[in-house]
Order: C-alpha cells, then sequence, then structure tokens
C-alpha cells in the first residue's frame, strides 16, 4: 500500500514537473515571437508615487481615460502635498475622466497621508531598503492597493521581481493557454511567476499588454496578423474541424 502510495505520488510529481516545463518552452518561445515583434522594451524612469496613484486612477477604466485623469490631476496640483490638503471636491474634479472620481480620490488621499505619516514626505524610496516581501507587504497596507497595483510600483520603479496582471496580460495568457479556464484573475500572478524568467517579466508584460491591444483584442482578435500562432490554444482550437 505504501510502496503503491509513493509510485503514484512519484508519478504525480513527474507529471506536474512535465507540464511546468512544457508551459516554460511555451513561454520561451511567446517571448522570442513578442520581442521580435514589439522588440525587447524597457521601463522609463517614473517616480514611484507617480506610478502608485497611476495605477490607482487606471482601476476599472481604459487607459485612455486613465491616463487623461492622472494629467488633468498633475496639472490641476504643483505637488502631492498640494493634493493632499486640497478640499476633497477639487480632487475629485480634477481625476474626473478616470471614472469612479469620488472613490479613487479619497483613496489617493488616504495613500498619501499614510505615506507622510510613515516617511515623513510624500516619497516612497525608502522601499528600495526594503526586501521584495516586505515592500509589497508595505504597499498592500495602503487604501485601494492591491497586487496588481504594488506589483505595478515595484517592477518599474525598483526593478523588483513582480509580474503585475492586468486585464490584457490575463485574457492573453489565458488564451495562450499558460493559465487554465478556471484560474481567477486574483490567483494567475503566482502562477505566471512560476513559469516566466525573472528577467524577462518586464518585457511580457509590456509585450502582452502591446498584444492584447492591438491584436488579440477582447473582441474580434486578429488572428491573421498574430505572431502567436504556433503557441496559442485559442487559436489552434478555433481550427480544429
Amino acid at each position: 500500500m505504501w510502496l503503491r502510495h509513493c509510485t503514484s505520488a512519484k508519478l504525480l510529481s513527474d507529471a506536474h514537473y512535465s507540464s511546468v516545463n512544457m508551459d516554460r518552452q511555451r513561454v520561451a518561445t511567446c517571448i522570442s515571437l513578442l520581442e521580435e515583434q514589439y522588440g525587447i522594451p524597457h521601463a522609463d524612469e517614473r517616480d514611484p508615487v507617480d506610478l502608485l496613484i497611476m495605477t490607482i486612477l487606471s482601476q476599472n477604466t481604459s487607459d485612455i481615460n486613465s491616463l487623461r485623469a492622472f494629467a488633468h490631476l498633475k496639472s490641476a496640483f504643483c505637488d502631492y502635498e498640494s493634493v493632499l490638503i486640497a478640499p476633497d471636491d477639487a480632487v475629485v474634479e480634477s481625476i474626473r475622466a478616470g471614472g469612479l472620481a469620488e472613490i479613487k480620490a479619497r483613496r489617493i488621499k488616504e495613500a498619501l497621508s499614510r505615506i507622510k505619516q510613515d516617511a515623513r514626505t510624500i516619497s516612497l524610496s525608502f522601499l528600495a531598503d526594503m526586501n521584495k516581501d516586505g515592500a509589497m507587504a508595505y504597499l498592500l497596507s495602503l487604501p485601494g492597493v492591491g497586487p496588481k497595483t504594488a506589483s505595478v510600483v515595484l517592477l518599474f520603479a525598483f526593478s523588483m521581481p513582480f509580474l503585475p496582471v492586468d486585464t490584457h496580460v490575463y485574457r492573453v495568457s489565458r488564451r495562450l493557454g499558460l493559465l487554465s479556464e478556471d484560474v481567477r484573475p486574483e490567483k494567475a500572478q503566482p502562477i505566471l511567476e512560476r513559469i516566466i524568467p525573472v528577467e524577462k517579466y518586464l518585457s511580457l508584460h509590456l509585450n502582452l499588454i502591446a498584444h492584447g491591444r492591438l491584436i488579440c483584442r477582447a473582441r474580434n482578435p486578429r488572428h491573421e496578423e498574430c505572431a502567436l500562432h504556433s503557441c496559442c490554444d485559442y487559436y489552434l482550437e478555433g481550427q480544429k474541424p
């Protein structure tokens, strides 16, 4: 009985190892094809607080609207100290274009207040001295900050090894077969981080977003222009008779 149990456990372990290896091979192919099409992207230098506010504004709205809201906020106030002491209505009006303005304004002001309380200034530069888990835990403690928002800040501002999963990354990863159909968005990040090389987190994140916007759209994906035919479950399933 014990021998059968051990044998079964080994078979399951071997099957899991084989599956992970196949996923990693598929990821390597996808990374290569996407970099051929879009290039190897590099992160623009951004202030960590800017990234935090931009990502809060991006929640539940389009990229165009969130960028417009961020631009309006930056033009309406000379710095984040001014945002913090401004009347709530003024902050709400400045980010109206991003949707859910009342909720986001409250979260932004609460996050800025916490940061100032903890750092004695509105700066997140102290995160550079923390390990990745500590930095993630701190950001998650801020109002309105979830794993995606925190991962964006830590990856792009501090080059910490996190892979943010936005709607484009999630959709394209599922279509490619890197995520199974039953994986919810909030569970996707650790799965992808296990099969993607750490040094390619930024490249694949940005190229999947580009591909999701331009080609692998939620509606009417442009299969005829897609470079990922050979490694896409969604496309290959559609070609079966």
